[in-house]
């Protein structure tokens, strides 16, 4: 317990004294990201938070892990750095979205075939339980991918993705707790400590931004630790901590990044576009136009994800498939809803103009 404690506060205090240099750095080295068609924010603000939630996250699980109940750690550390790299040379000089997959499929590769983070089982979706190796392995990098882009993709205004990331983790970081995996429990407040950290920074009026470094470091640790939790349910079946339906409470935890993510790639491919393409069709977006402030939307989200949860909690004896419908049809409703009342203002807005 006080390991975790000592993880949260360290990592908390290394960010938090690391960020107002380098806010200075960025400014006279002009490593801003500027204002655009596309972009929230009306100033140039410099995109190297990530670096110091990397920072304080690498030092924290470093100084405060017992490596002698994690051997995999070394491996996973080693995707932090690679995820690391190709976001911080992004956020200095844009990299190719491509290439920029690339480094991500990397790092998925070494957590899957290295650090044995992979799913082993669907829990009965569709009859499915056990799958074949090759099928987990592939299954695996492909979940890691989804989650690690969904967050970069809702990084867009300010507070959002790492008010989700301060949520995710520590929503799982106690049922690591609770189930006695004291590791993965360091690792996941060891990364809302350094979010939490960075927030005081990036609310509005932002002084910083996370940028991709920031967005996909905290991608990378909530997959980790969302496929962790899901095949750890493996090994406790009789456990009061253990859920039903856990694929579907995994996606319920995670529902805003990932339908978000779902949703603009639909649309994207349904307009004939490439799904890395970028556009301003995001839920976020969506509340900005409905004339909510970046603060505004960013609670409001974080309240919906928070309901989320507790609704796939409540609702987890209905059966995997069940409480997928469930949370995709209410998503649909809600998004769809949004996206009438956003249309209408901005209609609104032209007729007065």
């Amino acid at each position: 317990m006080y390991d975790i404690i000592l993880s949260f506060i360290t990592a908390f205090s290394l960010t938090f004294l690391a960020i107002p240099p380098i806010i200075r750095i960025a400014r006279i080295k002009n490593l801003c990201d500027e204002p655009g068609e596309r972009r929230a924010h009306t100033t140039s603000t410099p995109s190297l938070g990530g670096i110091a939630i990397f920072a304080g996250l690498i030092f924290s699980i470093v100084l405060w892990t017992p490596f002698q109940v994690f051997g995999d750690l070394q491996y996973i550390l080693c995707s932090f750095i690679i995820i690391f790299l190709i976001g911080a040379k992004d956020d200095i000089d844009p990299v190719n979205p491509y290439k920029k997959l690339l480094a991500q499929i990397f790092a998925a590769f070494i957590l899957v075939f290295k650090a044995n983070v992979r799913l082993s089982s669907l829990f009965g979706i569709f009859g499915i339980y056990e799958i074949p190796e090759m099928a987990s392995y592939a299954l695996s990098m492909f979940t890691i991918l989804v989650i690690i882009n969904a967050f970069n993709l809702i990084d867009g205004i300010n507070g959002l993705s790492g008010s989700i990331g301060v949520l995710i983790s520590v929503t799982l970081g106690t049922w690591f707790f609770l189930i006695d995996h004291v590791e993965l429990s360091i690792v996941a407040f060891s990364l809302a400590g350094s979010i939490i950290a960075f927030l005081k920074y990036n609310f509005t009026p932002a002084q910083i931004f996370m940028g991709d470094t920031g967005s996909l470091l905290v991608g990378l640790v909530c997959s980790i630790l969302t496929l962790k939790f899901i095949e750890l349910h493996n090994t406790i079946p009789d456990s009061e901590f253990a859920f039903q339906a856990v694929p579907a409470v995994a996606i319920g935890i995670l529902i805003l990044p990932l339908f978000d993510t779902l949703r603009v790639f639909i649309m994207r491919i349904a307009k004939g576009k490439s799904p890395l393409h970028p556009d301003r069709n995001h839920i976020h977006h969506l509340l900005l136009d409905s004339g909510l402030s970046h603060m505004q939307a960013t609670g409001v989200l974080v309240m919906v994800n928070l309901l989320f949860i507790f609704m796939v909690v409540k609702l987890q004896g209905i059966g995997t498939l069940n409480l997928l419908i469930v949370i995709l049809g209410i998503a649909v409703i809600l998004s769809t809803m949004l996206y009438f009342i956003a249309q209408n203002r901005k209609k609104l807005r032209q007729t007065i103009s």
